[in-house]
């Protein structure tokens, strides 16, 4: 009965950290760590939809755990009471307790989520070439709007698609409006940037993560997950701009900024997607100077260098990570939290709402022309490349460093 109660606690802390954002390595490894800790040997078996613990003696036990969610604040505090068992400092009865609450622990509170997502919004249009007052307020007004709803529809309903679906459905009616009363440009920002912040950046990354480490299922599984969210996010959008009749643009996808306000709305931005993280406050000047560095650095590429964007988000990453990887190390942050915050802005959001609106023009027949192909097979293009060039650039080098530094890190290399 010992033997179950502390396999069914390990399973605990292995769940808290896999529904919450942890990559599925560090997840692994620390789960087996409190096996450890409480003498015996377990291994972790990660699948989408359900976790498996089998003891050294060939018991199981299984319970259901999808990685759809994100909240750093559950995952800092899960490593901390880990470490705090590895140590001989939490019993295993006030582990059990500390573990509920931590998985029963709010979110943000609504009013800074909203927040965090109107200005996030609009720090995107700023690094987009945003110009004009009124679009920068309407894009305020959306994605906060969208960010409202999003918080009461999770309070009705458990379905993973309806929030985003909805809020890019507002975005896109909003959007649609500015165009037909003329407060919105070609670049379609105020309905665009709305939706860049629903892009489930993190499990794009982990997806990845898991398959560089042969976990082919499971970060398949991620990315299907993530791929869906995207797909219902650009038809939420194209509908609400059907609403006037209003497509997405082909031309270029925005406009050159100063560094100045490059960076400093990145900085902002950063900041925006560590609060919908519930990354914990005492984290967040790392991912925001870090992000500010990444993007000054990917500015720098495309401004100075006429680089593509694939190498710009390749440089920055490999920036973020190179930095992150021994900060997350020394001060027990989680790099999920401070890595993928940094990094997240740069998915390629525009381009596969893009590509969604140019297969839908295709379908359609009217409008389908040498020039509209061409530039929907390039966006597409362009985001499976960014995504790739993205995971590389965090993978590598903390590959890196952790093998220079003489400790394997769980977060990226195989048991």
């Amino acid at each position: 009965m010992t033997v179950e109660r502390d396999a069914c606690l390990v399973l605990a802390f292995a769940k808290v950290l896999y529904v919450n954002g942890q990559a599925t390595e560090e997840t692994v490894s620390a789960g087996e760590r409190v096996a450890h800790a409480l003498g015996f040997r377990a291994t972790i078996m990660p699948r989408w939809g359900e976790l498996q613990l089998v003891t050294r003696d060939g018991r199981g036990l299984q319970t259901t755990a999808s990685p759809a969610g994100v909240d750093m604040e559950r995952v800092a505090s899960t490593m901390r009471a880990i470490d705090k068992i590895a140590s001989g400092r939490l019993a295993p009865d006030a582990a059990a307790k500390a573990i509920e609450d931590i998985a029963q622990s709010p979110p943000a509170p609504a009013w800074l989520f909203a927040l965090a997502a109107a200005s996030g919004a609009v720090a995107l249009g700023v690094i987009f070439g945003l110009q004009h007052l009124p679009a920068a307020l309407l894009i305020l007004i959306s994605a906060g709007a969208g960010a409202v709803l999003r918080r009461a529809l999770g309070r009705v309903s458990e379905n993973l698609f309806l929030q985003p679906f909805c809020a890019a459905l507002l975005a896109g009616i909003i959007g649609a409006g500015a165009v037909r009363f003329g407060l919105s440009s070609s670049l379609r920002l105020v309905a665009v940037c709305p939706c860049m912040i629903l892009v489930p950046g993190p499990h794009f990354l982990n997806g990845m993560l898991d398959l560089f480490n042969g976990r082919v299922a499971l970060g398949a599984g991620r990315l299907v997950y993530a791929g869906l969210i995207v797909l219902v996010v650009s038809v939420g959008l194209l509908l609400g701009l059907m609403v006037f009749g209003v497509p997405l643009p082909t031309d270029p996808i925005g406009r050159t900024v100063p560094l100045w306000e490059d960076v400093a709305a990145a900085g902002v931005a950063v900041a925006a997607y560590s609060i919908f993280f519930s990354t914990p406050l005492r984290m967040l000047p790392w991912p925001v100077a870090i992000g500010m560095i990444a993007h000054a650095l990917r500015w720098a590429v495309l401004s100075l260098l006429g680089a593509s964007v694939v190498i710009g988000a390749l440089v920055a990453c490999v920036a973020v990570a190179t930095v992150l990887t021994p900060v997350s190390r020394r001060t027990h942050m989680p790099f999920a939290a401070i890595g993928f915050a940094s990094v997240v802005s740069m998915m390629p959001g525009v381009y596969l709402f893009r590509m969604a609106s140019g297969l839908v023009q295709i379908a359609g027949g009217s409008h389908a022309t040498l020039e509209l192909l061409d530039a929907t097979i390039s966006d597409g293009f362009i985001a499976v490349t960014i995504i790739l060039a993205m995971s590389a650039g965090l993978i590598v080098p903390k590959l890196t460093v952790d093998r220079f530094s003489g400790r394997s890190a769980p977060g990226i290399t195989g048991r």
